[in-house]
């Protein structure tokens, strides 16, 4: 399904070359024009400035590719982002030039031609690469930045030229007048998906803004499909060959996609109904400067057009930093091994470009030999290639490829001396079960203490129910509710079991009154809207033994088992605090958004003290910030008196979710460092 990344980069080179191609034939056109006879204007100059203008392009290129390649994966991912922006900036601005110029652009190129051709060979060369050369530079980096979003594949490349030969091809014949090409409908049908496209690379880049710390919401997941859809599967990879879009998006992401669609578009639509404008004129003084200076000094100016942009670009390469050198490192995986390229290495700190020639998505590491993970790169895809930086001291290096679909495999192991004692950087020894096995009991033990609260307080409740006293169930519920709270359920991780005892009627055929609507918050709807005792009693008698079935089933896979969501839900208590609590989401009536938060707050303390001596050793000084994040979120619920939130005046709801959201940002790189490997 490579094909899939070909297709949108086959419309941007067919669109952006058709565009530039017909710059070059109007100036082909005019310059043939104004000396149709005696042949006393070449068209040389013209071609010279073309020749220029794509020297420019090949020399940026250059500058992008090499200059990212000696960075690190961080800086990369903030790099790509801002040009992938930027990119998207570019490419809008230009869809919308060309909507309002299009039909007096011949006009205005051949006036400048006239012009550059009364003073010199010079002024027309000079012309050419001005006209063209802009629309190189946005080529060349709204190319670059989809070729990185496709993961440096060769179909991106393989589409692009096949649209820029295409592109040539249509100039050249309609410079024939072989054939006649509607070019105002054809610029406006193709930008609308050009506009799908930047909305794809714009949506992209965010995240490459947040993956590398620049922006928030990394863990603010929007959708993540990746266990449920197959990224190896054609219809995926077309969607998100074309629109850029992927299996796993941030909340950011989607909003900067749909956001960007719908100004846009309609922008464009409306720009297309206003009279068409004349382009800018350039200021006559300071264009006619230039161009007679030019026409005096032709061999200079072609001097300057064609090696100017290849000495700038060698020189900014030369100077990059040394790791350039050691960073051409390459490695393979195929389906018959891991890395067979991996020979030798040198110490220090390097960029290792990794080819996966299989079919399937994985991870792939670079172990240290007491295996720590020193490099990795968490997901690459099908046919593509991926860097990953690397600071190696002396000792013995192994990659290992945990690719879907197949076995576990490792390259052979490469010594490394004469460097450093001990690694440059950072190396993160794998967590396995085994480590996960002791935390995680010690929670189980704890959330079976609170379900046994749980249950007595609904007992209670059961109890108020039974004798009529309505007032009293509220109190017995609040305190049902909070303790169910610090249990520590989060995002359906205890399955249909913990459903039963707290979920919602939401997507329930018959809403609140659905008799599949059951537990806590069917109690909570009952008591606070006017049902009587008497009609409750049986929810209540089917929460007590939806706890008990919960409670039997605690220690299963299931629903708490596994001791790998224990690193999960460090980060997503609060984050589905914040979903659900602090949004109104769940309220049935109650208002104690602020109570049931801080039950949340004291059972992420407990679960990050389980989890505190691994994350200690992976990253010092999370655990330290995370608790006093911690403390101000408590404070500032504290603040609210636990009163409803429609009665908490601005700033104080302002304070409690600022605290929220710092707190669940520092705990989202937990999972991550946390992590098990496939192969444990």
């Amino acid at each position: 399904m490579q094909w899939a990344d070909a297709v949108p980069n086959l419309m941007i080179g067919l669109r952006e070359g058709l565009e530039a191609g017909l710059v070059v034939s109007i100036l082909l056109a005019a310059l043939r024009k104004i000396r149709p006879d005696d042949g006393s204007v070449s068209t040389a100059p013209v071609w010279l400035g073309v020749l220029g203008a794509v020297t420019v392009a090949g020399s940026f290129a250059a500058i992008l590719t090499f200059s990212t390649d000696v960075l690190s994966s961080r800086a990369q991912q903030i790099v790509g982002g801002t040009l992938s922006v930027l990119a998207v900036f570019l490419v809008t601005a230009m869809v919308f030039w060309m909507r309002r110029t299009a039909v007096g652009l011949s006009a205005h190129l051949r006036g400048e031609v006239e012009r550059a051709a009364a003073i010199g060979a010079g002024a027309l060369a000079l012309t050419a690469f001005l006209a063209v050369g802009r629309e190189g530079l946005e080529t060349t980096l709204f190319l670059w930045t989809a070729v990185k979003a496709s993961g440096a594949t060769v179909a991106p490349l393989t589409g692009a030229a096949l649209g820029l030969g295409i592109a040539i091809l249509l100039c050249w014949l309609l410079y024939r007048r072989a054939v006649r090409l509607n070019l105002g409908v054809f610029f406006s049908r193709t930008a609308f998906v050009l506009i799908v496209i930047a909305a794809g690379v714009l949506s992209y880049g965010l995240g490459d803004l947040q993956d590398g710390g620049v922006l928030p919401g990394q863990s603010w997941v929007a959708f993540d499909l990746a266990g449920s859809v197959d990224p190896n599967s054609w219809w995926v990879s077309l969607i998100s060959g074309v629109t850029e879009l992927t299996p796993r998006m941030t909340v950011l992401q989607v909003a900067a996609w749909i956001g960007y669609l719908a100004v846009v578009v309609p922008l464009f639509v409306k720009a297309g109904r206003r009279p068409a404008e004349k382009p800018a004129e350039k200021p006559a003084e300071a264009a006619g400067r230039w161009e007679r200076l030019a026409g005096r000094h032709t061999a200079i100016v072609a001097g300057a057009l064609v090696l100017v942009p290849v000495a700038v670009a060698a020189l900014v390469i030369a100077v990059l930093p040394s790791a350039a050198a050691g960073s051409a490192a390459a490695v393979s995986v195929t389906d018959q091994g891991c890395a067979p390229e991996w020979k030798s290495a040198r110490p220090g700190t390097q960029s290792i470009t990794v080819a996966n020639k299989t079919a399937n998505a994985g991870e792939i590491r670079l172990d240290d030999s007491s295996g720590a993970i020193v490099a990795e790169i968490e997901t690459i895809g099908p046919a593509t290639s991926a860097t990953m930086s690397a600071s190696l001291a002396d000792g013995e290096y192994t990659f290992r490829c945990l690719m879907s679909g197949q076995p576990a495999s490792a390259s052979a192991p490469v010594q490394v001396s004469g460097g450093a004692k001990e690694t440059v950087g950072t190396a993160v020894k794998p967590v396995t079960t085994g480590d996960l096995d002791g935390p995680n009991k010690k929670y189980l033990g704890y959330a079976g203490q609170q379900l046994a609260a749980v249950a007595t307080a609904v007992g209670a409740v059961r109890a108020d129910l039974a004798a009529g006293n309505a007032d009293a169930a509220k109190k017995d519920w609040v305190t049902a509710q909070v303790a169910w709270e610090r249990v520590g359920a989060s995002y359906n991780s205890f399955g249909d079991a913990g459903t039963a005892v707290d979920g919602l009627p939401d997507g329930l055929p018959g809403g609140a009154a659905d008799p599949r609507f059951t537990g806590l918050h069917r109690l909570e709807y009952g008591l606070w809207h006017g049902q009587g005792p008497a009609s409750l009693v049986p929810v209540a008698d089917k929460l007590s033994a939806d706890l008990a079935a919960l409670r039997g089933k605690l220690d299963t896979d299931d629903v708490a088992g596994d001791p790998t969501k224990l690193t999960v839900r460090v980060h997503e208590i609060l984050e589905d605090a914040i979903r659900d609590h602090l949004s109104g989401m769940d309220d049935q009536g109650s208002a104690m958004a602020y109570a049931a938060t801080d039950a949340d707050v004291e059972v992420t303390r407990t679960v990050l003290a389980e989890l505190a001596p691994l994350l200690n050793e992976r990253s010092p000084g999370l655990v330290r910030e995370a608790t006093a994040q911690l403390d101000k979120l408590h404070e500032a619920l504290a603040a609210t008196g636990y009163r409803a939130p429609s009665a908490v005046p601005l700033a104080q709801r302002q304070a409690v979710n600022g605290a929220a959201g710092a707190v669940v940002e520092t705990l989202s790189a937990a999972p991550t460092l946390l992590e098990v490997p496939p192969s444990h």
